[in-house]
């Protein structure tokens, strides 16, 4: 009777160390994410609310925003504190930031922080210099080869071309595919080596000090769609310091929250994610899942809050 007693008491105890294990992690608090905004040639009043639910619904993040004055307002009160977060998004294309925030976020780059920067955001800041070695690659805003090479994939490598001429373009929107670079690099293990992703802007002769860490992605910029007839880096993490950065420039925003198809695009959601959680944490623990893109079909999700998916047959070229 009371080997009974003892070894119900174990099974009891057992039980109790799952359920508070269990517990535990769920119970586990998100990583604390920035969003920089509030400026942008592109649809900024959208873009970061996407950003947002898509980290948020994760449960790997919780989201604040700093939103900067309209452009040509007075910037002075713009003054941004990086220290409580592990995940700084910059959706931010406009007027300087005053010399204490950049100050500021120097020191967070420079501490170890994790930030992504995301698609246009790449184009802000010219005459920075801190913060065009934490994109690497950048474009338009009077960028040339004071700036920095090109740089594209050409034989089998990223290759640096420091010929003249403008930084910065793209062609008409559409469909493409993306061609994997790195697949030991944890924001991309396990992902296809091709996929297609949906209408979107794709950026080509992009410049700056190209200190690219891991190229991930890439996708043929075709001439017939306006685009530079080079195979494109757009996707990336970059060499500065302790802080670890992914690059994406993928997601051009549509005119709704709804109507947005770069940004619906499960690959950019997922690639979005991975990159943040890889940015954030040194790691990447999330599965991929079942509707992530192939190179037959592309892959929607059409309310950020829930699986629906549609699939679309894929151009491939």
């Amino acid at each position: 009777m009371e080997i009974m007693k003892r070894s119900i008491l174990t099974k009891l105890f057992v039980t109790l160390a799952s359920l508070l294990v269990a517990f535990g992690a769920t119970a586990r608090k998100p990583v604390k994410a920035l969003i920089v905004t509030g400026q942008n040639n592109h649809n900024w009043q959208v873009s970061h609310v996407v950003i947002k639910d898509i980290l948020e619904n994760s449960g790997l993040f919780s989201v604040d925003f700093a939103i900067s004055p309209e452009k040509g307002q007075d910037m002075s009160g713009f003054i941004v504190d990086f220290t409580p977060y592990k995940l700084v998004v910059l959706d931010y294309n406009g007027d300087n930031w005053p010399q204490e925030t950049m100050t500021r976020f120097e020191d967070y780059a420079a501490k170890g922080g994790g930030i992504v920067v995301y698609h246009a955001a790449d184009n802000s800041f010219p005459g920075w210099a801190a913060y065009n070695r934490i994109c690497a690659l950048g474009g338009w805003e009077g960028r040339d080869e004071n700036a920095g090479p090109y740089a594209y994939w050409y034989g089998g490598e990223l290759v640096k071309d420091a010929s003249p001429g403008t930084g910065g373009s793209h062609g008409r929107r559409h469909e493409y595919m993306m061609n994997a670079r790195d697949n030991e690099h944890p924001i991309i293990r396990e992902l296809p080596n091709r996929w297609a992703h949906a209408s979107d802007e794709l950026y080509d002769r992009m410049r700056g000090p190209a200190n690219v860490a891991s190229l991930l992605y890439t996708a043929y910029s075709d001439t017939a769609t306006g685009g530079s007839g080079r195979e494109e880096p757009l996707m990336f993490t970059v060499e500065y310091g302790k802080a670890r950065i992914f690059h994406t420039m993928l997601g051009h925003c549509g005119p709704t929250y709804t109507d947005n198809a770069a940004m619906q695009c499960t690959g950019f959601q997922v690639t979005l994610l991975r990159g943040a959680e890889w940015a954030a944490t040194g790691k990447v623990k999330q599965k991929v899942p079942a509707d992530f893109p192939t190179s037959t079909f592309i892959t929607y999700r059409h309310d950020y809050k829930d699986s629906r998916i549609v699939k679309k047959n894929a151009h491939k070229k």
